[in-house]
């Protein structure tokens, strides 16, 4: 996410400074871009102080995801997702910049009401979750409390190009279409392949995103980010065998946290940006598939995501 919002904005002719720690990303997808990078993390205020100083809007994309990440160390999870999102909303405060945050359709959990829409109850099922959930909170309480202009975005799948493939926390789409393009011919599903996603594309969700910014949109209640487009995984195999004939599937145990089926009822995000939309989701895949054969191996063998 960061790259391609990144690379928008200095096309934009934004001024950007970029803040991570590099624990997932690649410091070498900035190296060819005119922008300002600071190696620290959310979790060390002095620093991230410094490194925002003088900032007037701030994209808080920063944090420790993955739901099954989030199983294996919660308090790794808490610690970044929450005490980072205190730090970056005290810096947020003190320099007088609005903020963007991304949480996650993941907070409504066990609501299993479809589609979902921003007034529906909410419901965590894993520490990633809670996390995101608190997180609006925070940010939403530094809006009415410190008057920070703010906005949440509530992200559902998000694919594209930029993505790392190759660690165990990837994104699905990604990593099915690296292993593909590599020879690898079986993918493995958690589940029977009959949950649902609503995929949204980068280039989509970064358009919103910026256009946020350029219209200083800031909104009281959070925004699902996606535009209801529901397919199974299944379907999505049947897409990918377009390209990849050889194509087998592994089916394995669901895991635990994963929600069966997700899908946004996309009304609140068009009233506020009228002018989002999305390609068809096979074209975005032919799209994210031609990016990984042309420059995939720009992004992989990066640092070992590790607990």
């Amino acid at each position: 996410m960061g790259t391609n919002l990144i690379r928008k904005l200095l096309d934009s002719g934004y001024e950007v400074h970029a803040v991570d720690d590099f624990s997932t990303g690649l410091e070498s997808n900035l190296a060819e871009l005119d922008c300002k990078v600071s190696k620290i993390s959310i979790t060390d205020i002095d620093s991230l102080r410094r490194a925002l100083k003088g900032c007037n809007y701030i994209f808080h994309l920063a944090a420790r995801g993955s739901v099954p990440r989030s199983l294996k160390n919660p308090r790794a999870t808490l610690e970044v997702n929450l005490t980072g999102t205190l730090n970056v909303l005290e810096c947020a405060r003190q320099n007088g910049a609005a903020i963007a945050f991304s949480s996650s359709s993941s907070v409504y959990g066990s609501n299993l009401e479809l589609p979902k829409n921003e007034k529906m109850w909410t419901s965590p099922l894993t520490p990633y979750a809670a996390s995101k959930l608190a997180g609006e909170g925070l940010v939403q309480s530094y809006s009415s409390s410190f008057g920070v202009p703010a906005i949440n975005y509530r992200f559902f799948n998000i694919f594209g190009p930029w993505q790392r493939p190759d660690h165990d926390y990837a994104a699905v789409i990604p990593k099915w279409i690296w292993k593909l393009i590599n020879g690898h011919n079986t993918i493995e599903i958690f589940g029977d392949g009959t949950q649902s996603r609503d995929f949204a594309y980068i280039h989509s969700v970064t358009s919103i995103l910026l256009e946020g910014l350029s219209n200083q949109i800031n909104h009281p209640t959070p925004i699902n980010l996606a535009f209801g487009n529901r397919i199974s995984l299944n379907d999505v195999v049947e897409i990918l065998r377009l390209h990849f004939p050889k194509l087998k599937v592994n089916y394995n145990a669901p895991r635990i946290g994963d929600v069966k089926n997700s899908q946004n009822d996309p009304k609140e995000l068009m009233k506020v940006f009228p002018n989002a939309k999305a390609p068809p989701f096979k074209e975005a895949i032919e799209e994210t598939i031609e990016w990984f054969v042309r420059y995939g191996n720009r992004i992989v063998n990066g640092p070992k995501v590790l607990d």
